[in-house]
C-alpha cells in the first residue's frame, strides 16, 4: 500500500509554494484577508455537527465537546476577520524638526504550524487563523493521530478563494516534515504544541538560525480550595477541569489543592461524582468521558498509576482498564491524596489522572500552586475577595481562573503561559495575563489583563 505520508522533498515544495506566494498575500488587502478568513468561519458553523461526528471517531472526544470544538474553530476564524481589519500603526513625532515616524505591523513570512492531536479543529484554527490574517502565508503539519481533522479542515480552506500556495496541508511523521519546518532557511517563524522535550529541539535548532518560535508544552496545573469556597461549586469545578476530555488537555486540573478543614469533604463529594460519571464510546448519549486517544496514552496512565501506588500514594478512585461493547482504549477516571515529591503531582500525565495535596491555609496553598515547573494556568475557588486577587497576582501562570474550571478560555484572549508551559509570544496577542471570574460569583465579573 502507498504511503500517504509526505517525505522531506514534498515537504520543502510546499515551503517554496509558500515563500512564492508570500509577496503576493503580504501586500493584499485587509479586506481581502478578512474575506477569506470569513468564508472559512462561516463553513466550519454551518458544519459543525459534521465536524464534530468525525472528531469523535477520530480522537475519542464525546460528541457534545467535539461539536463544541468545531464550532469554536469557526467562531475563531470569524473573529481573526475582524481582527484582519484592525491591525493597528501609530504616527509619532521625531526628536528631529521636520520629520514623522510611521510604526507599521507587518507579516513575518512564512509560518510553520504544527499541532497536536488533542484538539485537532481548535488550535490549529488559533494558529492558522491570525497567520493569516496579517499576511503571513502557512505550512501545515497536523498530529499523525488526526489526518481526518487536519484534512477536512484543509479542504474548507482550500475552497475560501486564497490563492495558490498561501495554505499548504503536509501531512507526515514529525522526524521528517516538522525538521524540515525547523530546518529550511524559508520558514520565517515556528508555532508548535506538544511535549517539553519536543519543544525544547524546536527551539534550539529554530533559534540557531534566527527564527521566530512559539511554543505551547503543557502544565501540572493545580485548581486551590479554600475552606471558604462553595463545595460543590468547588467539585464541578475539579471535575469539569481534571477529567472532561479524557483530561487530555494541557489546561487540565491534575493538582487539586484543598486547604485542610474541608479536605475530607472535598474528597469525599469528588468521589461519588467520579462514580457516577459514565465511560463508554464517544457517540453514545450521556457519555461523559471517552475513550484515551491510543494505547500508548493508556498504557502511559497505566504506568503512571503504578508509580503513585508504589511511592505511597493513596488511591482513592478508579484507574481500571473498563471493557465495553465496542472496542476502545477505556479507563476509569482515578484519583489519590498526594504529597508534593510523587511524581503524579508533579509530571504532566496527560490522562483522567489527579491528585489532591493537603494544604495548612492560604499561603500553603499558594506556594504549592506555583511548586511546578510548569505556568500554563492556575484556579481557585473562594468567596474571599482578598485571597482571590492575592493568588491572581501571584500564581506563576500565564491564565488564572476564580471558581470556573482550569480548562477552558474564551476564543478571543490571550492563551499561553510562563516558566516550562510556553515560550514566546501567546497565542491570538501579545503575551499578556489573562483572569476569568464566574460571573454568578460575588467578585469581580468578567475579564481582566
Amino acid at each position: 500500500m502507498p504511503s500517504t505520508r509526505a517525505d522531506r522533498n514534498q515537504t520543502e515544495l510546499a515551503i517554496r509554494a509558500a515563500s512564492d506566494a508570500l509577496p503576493h498575500w503580504s501586500h493584499s488587502t485587509p479586506q481581502r484577508r478578512a474575506d477569506v478568513l470569513d468564508r472559512i468561519g462561516s463553513e466550519i458553523l454551518a458544519r459543525k455537527d459534521e465536524l464534530g461526528m468525525l472528531l469523535a471517531r477520530e480522537e475519542g472526544k464525546t460528541l457534545p465537546e467535539a461539536v463544541g470544538e468545531a464550532a469554536r474553530a469557526g467562531q475563531i476564524f470569524k473573529f481573526f476577520a475582524g481582527e484582519a481589519l484592525r491591525i493597528p500603526g501609530e504616527i509619532m513625532a521625531s526628536v528631529r524638526p521636520g520629520i514623522q515616524v510611521d510604526v507599521t505591523r507587518e507579516p513575518v513570512g512564512v509560518v510553520g504550524i504544527i499541532a497536536p492531536w488533542n484538539f485537532p479543529l481548535a488550535i490549529p484554527a488559533w494558529k492558522i487563523a491570525p497567520a493569516l490574517a496579517y499576511g503571513n502565508t502557512v505550512v501545515f503539519k497536523p498530529a499523525e493521530l488526526v489526518p481526518t481533522c487536519g484534512w477536512a479542515l484543509a479542504d474548507i480552506i482550500s475552497r475560501s478563494t486564497l490563492p495558490a500556495g498561501v495554505f499548504n496541508l503536509v501531512m507526515g511523521s514529525g522526524r521528517e516534515v516538522g525538521q524540515a519546518f525547523v530546518d529550511s532557511p524559508l520558514v520565517h517563524a515556528l508555532s508548535f504544541t506538544g511535549s517539553v522535550a519536543t519543544g525544547e529541539r524546536i527551539l534550539q535548532a529554530a533559534t540557531a538560525r534566527r527564527a521566530k518560535v512559539q511554543l505551547e508544552m503543557g502544565g501540572k496545573n493545580p485548581l486551590v480550595v479554600l475552606a471558604d469556597a462553595d463545595l460543590e461549586q468547588a467539585v464541578e469545578c475539579a471535575l469539569q477541569g481534571s477529567y472532561f476530555s479524557t483530561g487530555q488537555r494541557c489546561t487540565a486540573s491534575s493538582r487539586l489543592i484543598v486547604e485542610a478543614p474541608v479536605h475530607d469533604a472535598f474528597v469525599a463529594r469528588l468521589r461519588q461524582r467520579l462514580a457516577s460519571l459514565k465511560v463508554g464510546h464517544a457517540l453514545e448519549r450521556g457519555t461523559d468521558i471517552g475513550p484515551v486517544v491510543d494505547r500508548a496514552q493508556l498504557d502511559q496512565n497505566q504506568a503512571y498509576i503504578e508509580i503513585a501506588r508504589n511511592e505511597g500514594a493513596e488511591h482513592v478512585w478508579g484507574g481500571e482498564l473498563l471493557e465495553r461493547p465496542t472496542p476502545g482504549h477505556y479507563m476509569s477516571p482515578a484519583l489519590f491524596l498526594a504529597r508534593p515529591e510523587h511524581r503524579i503531582a508533579r509530571e504532566e500525565v496527560f490522562g483522567p489522572i489527579a491528585c489532591v495535596l493537603r494544604a495548612d491555609d492560604y499561603e500553603h496553598a499558594l506556594a504549592l500552586a506555583n511548586d511546578t515547573p510548569f505556568g500554563l494556568c492556575a484556579g481557585i475557588c473562594t468567596t474571599s475577595l482578598k485571597h482571590a486577587m492575592h493568588f491572581k497576582r501571584h500564581a506563576e501562570v500565564g491564565m488564572t481562573m476564580v471558581n470556573l474550571p482550569t480548562a477552558g478560555v474564551d476564543f478571543h484572549v490571550p492563551f499561553g503561559g510562563r516558566k516550562g508551559s510556553s515560550y514566546g509570544p501567546a497565542r491570538a496577542g501579545p503575551l499578556r495575563r489573562g483572569v476569568l471570574h464566574h460571573r454568578q460569583d460575588r467578585l469581580h465579573a468578567g475579564l481582566s489583563h
